[in-house]
């Protein structure tokens, strides 16, 4: 999930830099909304994997 995020952070400067303000814009959107997303896998994970299973 991190590596879309990036892929899609990388896409939005490419498309920033050539002037596609509307691409860029949402690819910057995707990109912030998949980091969200894997920041809350993460800390769920890590929660989880602080208490032991019986």
């Amino acid at each position: 999930m991190l590596r879309w995020a990036v892929i899609f952070l990388i896409i939005a400067i490419i498309a920033g830099v050539l002037g596609m303000g509307g691409i860029a814009g949402l690819s910057a959107d995707i990109a912030k909304i998949l980091f969200v997303i894997f920041i809350i896998l993460f800390v769920v994970s890590l929660v989880l994997g602080y208490f032991p299973r019986r």
